[in-house]
Order: C-alpha cells, then structure tokens, then sequence
C-alpha cells in the first residue's frame, strides 16, 4: 500500500515582472482647519489648569548614609551655596550649616526694607 500524496503546504504566488509604485495620498492643503473638528472646538493642547501653590525648592540637603560605611552630604541653594561633608561630624556640621543658611539666605530673606550698616 501506498500513501496518498500530500498537497503541498504554501503556495509560492507569482511574482510581478516590473515594480510598480506604491499608491500615493492624495495632497492635502497644509493650513487650515483639520476635516472633521466642529467649530469652536479647541484642538491645540492646553496647559495643565492646576497651579501650585506657590512655593518651589530653593535649597537642597542630600545626605547618604550607606549601612557600614562612611556618610556623606552635600548642601546646595539656589544662591550658589554648595558645600559637601564626609564622615559623621562633619555631616553633623553641615546640617547645622544649611540650617543657618537657610535662615539667611538672600533668596528666601527679603532684602528690600533693610538700611545700609
């Protein structure tokens, strides 16, 4: 006994003999109003309505204490204070220094009102 023949799986479509160009859009004009928007309707993104309240950041403490080694911290302000610190003491220094410093700082102070020493 023999087995019947199996068709065979894919079938290999002819290929064309030239190329032929793909299909082009047809042109659009490139100002103007998009088709399909109703009148009045804004299309261009708006800014977020939510304001804050006011406040943003003017000073940063970054202090980094990695289990078993040595910490450290960094003190930045707007201003241009930009201090550092390794080891236990000196980073307890430096968060008594950016303390004071916020407290003094000619950003967050108001300077106008204040006579001349």
């Amino acid at each position: 006994m023999t087995a019947p023949s199996r068709p065979p799986l894919k079938s290999i479509t002819p290929t064309a003999v030239t190329p032929h160009a793909a299909p082009q859009p047809v042109d659009t004009p490139a100002v103007g109003e998009p088709k399909g928007v109703a009148e009045g309707v804004p299309i261009a993104v708006r800014p977020d309505p939510q304001t804050g309240d006011g406040r943003y950041p003017i000073a940063w403490l970054h202090i980094c204490v990695p289990r078993g080694a040595v910490p450290t911290a960094t003190s930045r302000c707007a201003c241009g204070w930009d201090r550092s610190a390794v080891g236990k003491a000196r980073v307890l220094a430096l968060i008594g220094d950016h303390t004071t410093h916020r407290d003094e700082c000619p950003l967050r102070t108001p300077q106008e009102g204040r006579t001349a020493a």
